[in-house]
């Protein structure tokens, strides 16, 4: 560690590639970044806001060649090639920080049920940590293979674990969450509905018959709802570049309802969290009081997708509809940070032995 941390990232031409590599050239620790790709572009041409870097690609076969050299290996690749890669990976001796999907189910049947092709290296499923640093931050030191979560995930599963582990949501009744993402979430192939010209003054609904993510928060969510969970995701691009909006409405329990208020969620969330720096640094609850009247339109007591972009914060903000007996829950994330980059960097730092907010301290924009 006193030579430095030498990167690679696999997979380097994508905007959660060319993330990992901003982000990493701003960490103090970080003495070699080695991003790779297939094409003959240079890494400055791909990457423009990253010019004067002095980063440039490699071949992929040749950062595998010299991988025992390398402290920790990202893999911001499609879902498939990471469960490929990873093996040899580990072997040489390497740690992985993979970004795909391809670790981050336990069982192989779910990932097959999910993404419809067989999991080709099941026997390292049952070593990979979920990389939601907040809640496996104890798994991470020891650690060889990291299952970074997906930006819809991260940033839901932050909004409503409190809510959930405090046994305050109805058993059986769905979960429903509303989430748009930044056209950044749809890649960097180019499609014409992602085109500004396109998606600008617009909304962009997709896999509204059952997104992929909605297994995996299906599973992650049981664990603190002591139970079986049904999500009903329903998922856009909005037109803007960066950034996830959560908003999820749970069913409170038939005999908490007269009990639960916006002040009594706000205490949970302050508990599970704790207040800024003396607490989990990057999940901030927004706590602003109530304004006006009942019917004002009071922004400001909820975190807006502005305040987080550019940042490895997650804002959270909630509220209750007592006649209807919901919670509301507004989570905001920018993707390619906090749900993506930013939390793999977080990770990173803890499994090397870092301060986890190395890097990472900068606020939104």
């Amino acid at each position: 560690m006193s030579k430095g941390i030498r990167a690679a990232v696999i997979g380097g031409t994508g905007y959660t590639g060319g993330e990992m590599c901003r982000l990493l050239l701003g960490h103090p620790a970080v003495t070699e970044i080695l991003p790779t790709s297939r094409g003959e572009e240079s890494f400055e041409r791909v990457h423009p806001n990253l010019l004067g870097s002095g980063l440039r690609f490699h071949d992929v076969d040749e950062i595998t060649a010299a991988v025992g050299d390398l402290d920790v290996v990202f893999l911001c690749t499609p879902s498939g090639e990471a469960m490929r890669r990873t093996p040899e990976l580990l072997k040489a001796g390497a740690r992985v920080i993979d970004l795909s999907a391809d670790f981050r189910f336990a069982d192989p049947e779910a990932y097959r049920r999910t993404y419809g092709a067989e999991h080709t290296a099941p026997e390292l499923l049952p070593e990979a940590v979920y990389g939601v640093t907040e809640f496996h931050r104890d798994l991470l030191p020891e650690a060889r293979l990291v299952a970074n979560p997906g930006c819809y995930v991260i940033t839901a599963l932050l909004g409503l674990e409190p809510l959930l582990s405090a046994g305050l949501a109805a058993p059986g009744a769905p979960l429903h969450i509303a989430a748009v993402n930044g056209t950044t979430g749809a890649g960097i192939k180019p499609r014409t509905e992602i085109l500004h010209a396109e998606v600008f003054g617009s909304m962009l609904p997709y896999s509204l018959q059952g997104h992929r993510h909605a297994p995996e928060l299906e599973d992650r969510l049981s664990r603190p709802a002591g139970g079986p969970v049904t999500v009903d995701l329903s998922t856009a691009h909005g037109p803007f570049a960066r950034g996830i909006y959560i908003q999820a409405g749970v069913r409170v329990r038939e005999e908490l309802r007269e009990e639960v208020s916006r002040e009594l969620l706000l205490a949970r969330y302050t508990e599970r969290y704790g207040a800024g720096a003396d607490g989990e640094f990057f999940v901030r609850i927004n706590a602003e009081p109530q304004l006006g009247g009942l019917t004002d339109k009071d922004y400001r007591r909820y975190p807006s997708l502005a305040g987080v972009v550019g940042s490895n914060f997650c804002h959270i903000g909630v509220d209750y509809d007592a006649r209807r007996g919901i919670a509301k829950v507004v989570s905001v994330t920018d993707n390619l940070v906090k749900g993506a980059a930013g939390s793999a960097l977080q990770n990173m730092n803890v499994m090397l032995g870092h301060d986890e907010t190395t890097g990472l301290r900068s606020y939104g924009l």
